[in-house]
């Protein structure tokens, strides 16, 4: 197979050592990342021209039209068309965008503290996050990675979303509606928490059509359990791959299965759930992780799995209670009885999504310069013993570039997949692929390339992964900027970009500089979400609805304080304290104007959060400094904003 690339018009590079050959090259040498983030062939002034010839690193036109997506201006007074949700990385949260603008329009916190909104101080917010006995936070950092929305008839209901903490093994979900963090959940006997999504209904009963699970992928395997007992031997270590309540956030069941797993798909009828898997070789350094020439992508038949659950079919591990069946292939080779079904794709694979017409699964290969299109009924058939072989339901291969990463659709039955190493998107027909592999060989699927900067991760387009997908705009994160924004010092920003792929060519819209390290997202229209805009007091059991229920109560040394606000007050507005006391504070934002969020502050306690209209938050803390400390509002909320203070004030 040539290790040759195409260029963005689908011909071959000339002989020369260009930016392709060079990293084709360096692949080989299995550096091509690492070679590749110190060369400097990729400037603008040298970047290939895109298909309508115009150089691909020249700045996007803003104000012009912008293919049949329209233009990725939104003025003033206008809102964007579209939500996107957007995962974080090593800031440990998730962002709301608004596309096509780009714009940041929230933050919401999850794995680790926010000092805008108080996360990880107030008393909700710890007990959603997990404390030590002392109080102290369980974990204080995280890295999100893959973030996926809840679903209804196959479409995003705006109701829920999720994302992992790769590093502590954690799923977060927000509510939707208010956009925060209700849940948190522990994933036990897991590191290296990689892919997530939830299922797109419930595929025991045929009348739940909404989400009920979320399934999560281990991607470091270890000792199981991992008690500090053979932590040299890698025969004894193993990956989980786990599904959880969707909406009791509860771990149901977890399988124990060969390698490891990278990310993770779900079909539209409930049935099957599916994770991409490299390291088959079950090697614990890079080197020996490369040697087959094909890994797999493993199915899980749901049904089948919590059948055998419900018969008493499972183990635990260690300490943790949850049921672990069995998913290794070496138990798994009769198709009637079996739990999983592994169908080979090539070495190291990266991604796995499924098509929105509910018909295949498509995984890249990395190191291959191939996707795999995977038929999803001939895997139900194979279970069923009506097909021998599983590879059989392989239906395409299709060869697109260097580094294929992910995939996404715009629902006209074309696919588009980010190309690490040659850092471009190549769009793709599916049906085109399939005829091909069939045999029919003057069949080109590969329709159009395009350049992006720099490297490629993950691609997602509107509503791609769910029965609307609409083709409007894609986007694609990139994990190096190099030479596209000002420089800021050593740490680069990384640039999402938007692509229009409403017409026959992708056409580059804009570049988004973003904070490292974002990795995956979803994109929707607008109308799919309905946001509250003031919270509802009564699902507050603590909140005090008026100034008049307003005070301070003492028990000894604990202390509550029952507080409001309204703008430009707080009552009360003295609180008298002593050495030594222990406080609970609880703050009401009685104002119920949208946008009306004030926020609070003690100087020399650690203190400051905000509460939004309609809202109560609480802290608890330790009187150990006598004096006076004016408490005050952080959050500009009226003309005589300065003046909205109080004091608290502690006698020895």
């Amino acid at each position: 197979m040539s290790l040759k690339a195409q260029d963005s018009h689908g011909e071959k590079e000339p002989a020369g050592i260009g930016r392709r050959r060079f990293l084709n090259a360096a692949a080989a040498l299995g550096i091509g990342s690492v070679a590749l983030a110190g060369c400097k062939e990729d400037s603008p002034k040298n970047a290939p021209a895109d298909a309508a010839g115009a150089p691909a690193g020249a700045p996007p036109e803003h104000d012009a039209h912008v293919g049949g997506a329209g233009t990725t201006e939104v003025k003033p007074g206008q809102l964007d068309t579209h939500y996107g949700l957007w995962s974080s990385g090593h800031s440990g949260d998730a962002r709301i965008l608004g596309i096509p603008s780009g714009r940041e329009l929230a933050r919401m916190p999850c794995f680790v503290t926010d000092h805008l909104t108080g996360w990880g101080l107030t008393n909700e917010s710890k007990a959603i996050m997990g404390t030590n006995p002392d109080g102290s936070l369980q974990y204080t950092v995280g890295d999100t990675h893959h973030i996926q929305a809840s679903y209804k008839d196959g479409i995003y209901d705006g109701k829920y979303c999720w994302v992992n903490d790769k590093i502590n093994a954690r799923l977060a979900r927000f509510r939707l509606d208010y956009m925060v963090c209700d849940k948190i959940t522990k994933l036990p006997n897991v590191q290296g928490f990689h892919g997530i999504f939830p299922d797109k209904r419930d595929p025991v009963d045929p009348a739940i059509n909404y989400t009920t699970r979320v399934f999560c992928g281990q991607e470091f395997r270890v000792p199981l359990p991992n008690h500090g007992k053979d932590i040299e031997d890698a025969t004894k270590y193993g990956a989980l791959f786990t599904c959880v309540n969707a909406l009791t956030m509860e771990v149901k069941w977890q399988a124990r299965i060969d390698g490891n797993c990278d990310l993770v798909a779900t079909s539209f009828d409930g049935k099957l759930a599916a994770t991409n898997q490299y390291n088959l070789e079950e090697g614990e350094y890079y080197t020996d992780m490369m040697s087959f020439e094909r890994d797999a992508c493993l199915f899980f038949n749901v049904a089948r799995i919590e059948q055998a659950v419900k018969e008493g079919k499972f183990t635990t591990i260690g300490d943790s209670k949850v049921p672990v069946v069995e998913g290794r292939i070496e138990f798994n080779k009769d198709p009637k009885t079996a739990l999983v079904c592994r169908v080979s794709v090539p070495k190291n694979p990266h991604g796995v999504n499924a098509s929105p017409d509910g018909k295949y699964f498509v995984c890249s290969g990395k190191l291959s310069p191939t996707c795999t299109v995977i038929e999803l009924q001939k895997v139900l058939d194979w279970f069923d013993g009506k097909l021998d072989d599983p590879d059989k339901a392989i239906v395409a291969e299709p060869e697109v570039g260097l580094g294929p990463l992910h995939t996404t659709f715009d629902g006209r039955g074309n696919a588009y997949t980010t190309l690490f190493l040659d850092s471009q998107v190549c769009k793709w027909n599916v049906e085109k692929a399939i005829k091909k592999y069939a045999g029919d060989k003057t069949i080109n699927p590969i329709v159009h390339k395009i350049d992006v900067m720099y490297q490629p991760g993950h691609i997602n387009a509107t509503c791609a992964e769910t029965r609307a997908a609409d083709g409007i705009w894609m986007a694609v994160g990139n994990k190096f900027s190099k030479d596209r924004f000002l420089p800021v010092g050593p740490l680069h920003a990384e640039n999402d970009q938007l692509l229009d792929i409403t017409g026959e060519q992708m056409i580059l819209a804009h570049d988004n500089a973003v904070r490292p390290e974002p990795h995956d997202f979803v994109i929707f229209p607008r109308d799919w979400l309905h946001p509250k805009q003031v919270y509802n007091m009564d699902d507050f059991p603590m909140a005090t609805k008026d100034a008049s229920e307003a005070g301070v109560t003492r028990n000894g040394n604990k202390v509550t304080v029952k507080m409001v606000s309204f703008a430009p007050s707080y009552e009360p507005s003295d609180v008298k304290l002593k050495v030594g006391d222990e406080v609970t504070w609880y703050l009401t934002n009685i104002d119920k104007v949208e946008d009306l969020t004030h926020g609070f502050a003690i100087p020399e306690y650690n203190i400051q959060f905000i509460v939004n209209p309609q809202e109560t938050v609480s802290v608890t803390f330790k009187v150990d400094k006598p004096g006076l400390f004016w408490f005050y509002c952080t959050n500009f909320c009226h003309a005589l904003h300065l003046e909205m203070r109080g004091r608290m004030m502690v006698e020895p």
